[in-house]
């Protein structure tokens, strides 16, 4: 089976270095690869993204080695990787933002497609820009297209599914859900750290993650407070909370295979946003054991049972204040809720349980298409 994985739009292989996601973001296409499946992956860098060969050898990288303006370089794309998408037997994308470029080349090259999104584009676009704004309009237009279109739709969570039916009925039969996954070897419990961190957050500083309101909550109190990351409020933040220079530290981001270290030096996990898809980060905490806080908040809400694998709280600065202070004084109820969040991301985000969903989906996307040929 050769499968072409068409990259989100704008995204290159560096992009996701320099994030520190490149390993997350790989690991089960190279599992893949080893069952047999053909990769390769369309993305929007330039030449620098041959400089990553090495480091996922024996899949295919398709780039934009033409230096195109990315307007031309989408237009041409389906004609420009010829070779590759004319031989391949399924196309598939990363996220929705960029699936009409691959919708196109599946069109013109006659290939199934799988239409994958960790988050609702449409829903994201509606939060950050308003729900009548013309991303979010742009947004529902593609997703309208490329779901009713498309092969397989693959969404991350049950309540993505149920969004998907009621908007556009005709890709509901054809929409499974397949959670993201955790590689639960790399993140898992390391009992010999030390607990030098109180409160840890992991993510982009931007509003949706809910960052100002974490810092009022751990304004007053005396916790050791750590945020990894980056992103446009960073500077505006550091101004606003610098009194809390003594507890509150700043790391830019790290490799993915690196926050283990930090999740489990933490004697607590937060995730305070307002909305999430289905958060990487926040089920790669649960796979180390780690205390989760997650706000009572679409994507979050759906992960976390209150009170077994995890904690919910509001979205306001006392709530997480009450939940941050209850935690840190209960330290056998932390200890049993990251029991089992450990066990809960076991069962549920496991790499290789989502490899057999993945593998599940490709061979029937194979199999309705080798019967459409025969037909």
């Amino acid at each position: 089976m050769k499968l072409v994985l068409f990259f989100t739009r704008g995204l290159s292989l560096r992009n996701w270095d320099r994030k520190g996601i490149f390993d997350r973001e790989v690991a089960i296409y190279q599992m893949l690869q080893n069952r047999g499946v053909n990769i390769s992956f369309v993305t929007y860098g330039g030449s620098s993204d041959f400089n990553y060969v090495d480091r996922i050898p024996g899949i295919n990288i398709l780039c934009n080695r033409w230096k195109l303006p990315r307007i031309l370089y989408e237009l041409f794309l389906h004609r420009l990787h010829a070779p590759a998408l004319k031989e391949c037997n399924v196309i598939k994308t990363n996220q929705t933002n960029g699936a009409d470029v691959a919708a196109k080349a599946a069109r013109y090259w006659d290939k199934p497609l799988i239409v994958r999104c960790g988050y609702m584009w449409s829903y994201f676009a509606a939060k950050n820009f308003g729900n009548d704004s013309g991303r979010a309009r742009r947004a529902r237009q593609i997703e309208s297209r490329v779901f009713s279109t498309a092969q397989r739709v693959v969404v991350t969570t049950s309540s993505m599914k149920t969004d998907v039916c009621e908007r556009i009925p005709e890709a509901c039969s054809k929409t499974a859900v397949i959670p993201n996954y955790v590689d639960t070897i790399n993140f898992s419990q390391d009992t010999t750290k030390d607990r030098d961190i109180d409160v840890i957050f992991i993510g982009r500083f931007e509003h949706q993650k809910n960052i100002k309101a974490l810092l009022e909550a751990v304004e007053s109190l005396n916790v050791q407070t750590v945020l990894i990351g980056s992103g446009k409020l960073e500077n505006q933040l550091k101004q606003r909370f610098a009194s809390l220079n003594n507890n509150l530290h700043w790391v830019r981001n790290v490799p993915n295979s690196e926050l283990p270290d930090y999740i489990n030096r933490a004697r607590l996990f937060i995730l305070p946003s307002h909305y999430e898809g289905h958060p990487k980060v926040f089920i790669e905490a649960m796979s180390c054991g780690a205390t989760v806080i997650g706000a009572d908040s679409p994507g979050i809400r759906e992960i976390i049972n209150h009170g077994k694998n995890g904690w919910l709280c509001g979205t306001g600065s006392e709530s997480i204040r009450a939940a941050i202070i209850h935690l840190l004084n209960n330290p056998g109820l932390c200890s049993k809720l990251g029991k089992n969040a450990r066990k809960y991301a076991l069962e549920h985000f496991a790499l290789d349980r989502i490899l057999k969903m993945e593998e599940k989906v490709l061979k029937s996307v194979m199999d309705e298409n080798s019967m459409g040929q025969v037909k």
